[in-house]
């Protein structure tokens, strides 16, 4: 009877523990990956968010002055499609651990080498790439769950900003692009299938050679002459040059060939400029 017993409460703790490691319950800081198309790549952030839970954060669970994660569980990391700029030094492409060092009015930005801290005694100081310090921002409203988000995004720039409980920080991130643009048009230009349209707009829009963005634009023309949408680029770039009535006569060929081409948007774009022109 005894034996008996014993199998049967043996097997009743085997099924306990085959159940239990069935059982799925959601994570307490739950992980996050990001994807920001950033420059000509992205950059990738991966983190885990921890939630206030009615805790006292930064000064307390999150100590001043000292080295955090940045987040709760594994470390957190960025990692760069391409080279970027941070506190004028410039990072190569990979992969990066995020720390930081909280404090009430300034925090202090860290981008290692290390990939796995998730405690202060991990930390290795030598490791570092570079240190960039940020100013607080106090919220009047309070952030239940820690969030690190990509913000203020332009083709060039952008702020990594971490949010939690009232306290706000950021950390510019830049790229530089022009350069290998340039050298990709160059190299595109000299071959049979031009890309006049896309290099005529990165000159118009980044401060290039007008009369170069010019003579593109009507490069592509010659190609594709109803092509509304390069019509209204070509009075933009007229415009900027200070041919007004090249302009709107460009802009107004562009009215005809949209209404042609029923496309309402860009009938009103030409419309818009022309006005502005006038």
């Amino acid at each position: 009877m005894k034996k008996l017993l014993c199998l049967l409460t043996l097997s009743a703790v085997l099924f306990l523990q085959a159940s239990s490691q069935q059982l799925k319950t959601p994570a307490p800081s739950p992980p996050q990956f990001v994807r920001q198309d950033f420059g000509l790549s992205s950059i990738e952030l991966s983190y885990s968010r921890p939630g206030i839970k009615g805790r006292n954060i930064f000064g307390d669970l999150v100590p001043f002055g000292k080295v955090w994660r940045t987040g709760a569980n594994s470390a957190t990391t960025l990692t760069f499609g391409d080279d970027v700029t941070i506190g004028g030094t410039k990072i190569a492409a990979g992969k990066y651990g995020l720390l930081t060092i909280p404090g009430e009015h300034e925090w202090t930005f860290i981008i290692t080498k290390q990939l796995d801290v998730t405690n202060p005694s991990a930390y290795k100081q030598d490791q570092d790439v570079v240190r960039v310090t940020a100013q607080v921002e106090h919220l009047p409203f309070a952030v239940e769950t820690f969030s690190i988000l990509f913000n203020d995004v332009t083709s060039t720039s952008c702020n990594l900003e971490l949010v939690w409980d009232r306290t706000a920080v950021a950390l510019p991130i830049k790229t530089d692009i022009d350069s290998k643009i340039m050298s990709q048009i160059n190299d595109a230009i000299n071959k049979d299938n031009k890309p006049y349209f896309s290099a005529a707009m990165y000159y118009l829009d980044n401060g290039k050679d007008l009369n170069k963005a010019l003579e593109w634009f009507n490069k592509a023309l010659e190609a594709n002459p109803d092509a509304y949408f390069i019509v209204y680029q070509k009075a933009r770039c007229q415009a900027k040059l200070g041919k007004k009535q090249d302009a709107i006569a460009t802009a107004q060929k562009g009215i005809d060939l949209a209404k042609t081409a029923k496309n309402d948007d860009y009938v009103a774009l030409n419309e818009k400029l022309i006005a502005s022109l006038k």
